[in-house]
């Protein structure tokens, strides 16, 4: 007895309908992936920026002006590597700390600063902190 036995498989439309659903999915979520990196990588910066300024107010408090990075033992780059430390014009009144990411990010977060001076402190750009 020769039965012809059923062959079951995929056809070319079902195939191209699952490429298509996933094409789609890929490019919903590759979007939401990217930005959620660029926070992560963004927090590193803003906590290497927060540890400085703990560090530097730690400092002020046992001295006539705030510190340099050396002065306060602190490395000029973020814990995770993604941003490099920058302290300009420390002083008794105040001093400039800038972030810079070692990558390109997207938008205006590529370099954070902060400025503290006798009237405040000033954290720019505004939409990244």
């Amino acid at each position: 007895m020769n039965a012809r036995l059923k062959q079951a498989a995929f056809t070319l439309i079902e195939l191209m309908v699952v490429v298509a659903i996933i094409g789609i999915l890929s490019a919903i979520a590759y979007p939401s992936y990217i930005e959620y990196v660029q926070r992560a990588r963004r927090a590193d910066g803003q906590d290497a920026i927060l540890r400085v300024q703990l560090a530097q107010e730690k400092w002020r408090a046992n001295n006539a002006s705030y510190g340099s990075l050396d002065d306060l033992d602190i490395p000029a780059g973020s814990s995770e590597g993604y941003f490099t430390l920058a302290l300009s014009d420390p002083s008794a009144t105040g001093y400039t700390l800038t972030a810079t990411s070692t990558e390109q990010l997207a938008g205006a977060c590529h370099t954070l600063t902060l400025t503290i001076s006798t009237t405040g402190e000033t954290r720019s750009p505004a939409g990244c902190w």
